[in-house]
């Protein structure tokens, strides 16, 4: 397989939404669509190898992440991958699973298999693995060395402040790719 290439704006597939905020010094490969105010930090990567990937609005996605669409099974292959809306994901993070929900937050080196789906407002703290075929139900917070679980009452924080912070900052120190989808204007119905 030929080496990605670095330099994203020759990715004809690549669609990045008006508002979103993506470091040109990110790898991206593949068919990948990102949404409005989501910021894509220098070197993240994100590869859609065996399907496209779908990033939905206000994430964070911080450097050396890795989101990879690559499924070892037949069955899996061409599937699209959808990460929602509100996610956070930490440094070194390495995430393969096909569906992540909203609000949730992935610490520093957390590892989810391409077998994992993850709900809404879970947790996945620094350094734990998931690689087990299962389904993370809403509000779960895996912890420690041995992934202990325990549910929440009150959901993740947004970080709208922190994206307004970073969409103000990033421009100064680092070249940023061009969205290239237009925001949808309302139509308005006619009596």
């Amino acid at each position: 397989m030929a080496a990605p290439t670095k330099h994203n704006l020759s990715n004809p597939n690549l669609k990045i939404a008006a508002g979103a905020t993506v470091c040109e010094d990110s790898e991206l490969m593949g068919d990948i669509t990102i949404g409005a105010r989501t910021v894509i930090h220098p070197k993240a990567r994100i590869l859609a190898e065996t399907g496209p990937i779908i990033i939905g609005e206000y994430n964070i996605i911080e450097e050396l992440v890795t989101i990879t669409n690559t499924s070892s099974t037949d069955e899996n292959s061409g599937k699209v991958q959808i990460i929602g809306n509100n996610n956070m994901f930490e440094v070194g993070a390495i995430i393969e699973s096909v569906r992540v929900g909203d609000n949730n937050i992935f610490e520093s080196k957390a590892k989810v298999g391409s077998k994992v789906e993850i709900a809404n407002g879970c947790i996945i703290g620094a350094g734990c693995v998931l690689n087990m075929a299962e389904q993370i139900s809403d509000n779960t917070v895996i912890y420690g060395g041995n992934c202990e679980r325990r549910i929440q009452r009150e959901k993740p924080p947004l970080q709208a402040l922190q994206i307004d912070f970073l969409t103000k900052i990033m421009p100064n120190y680092h070249y940023l790719i061009k969205p290239n989808i237009q925001p949808r204007t309302p139509t308005t119905i006619k009596k």
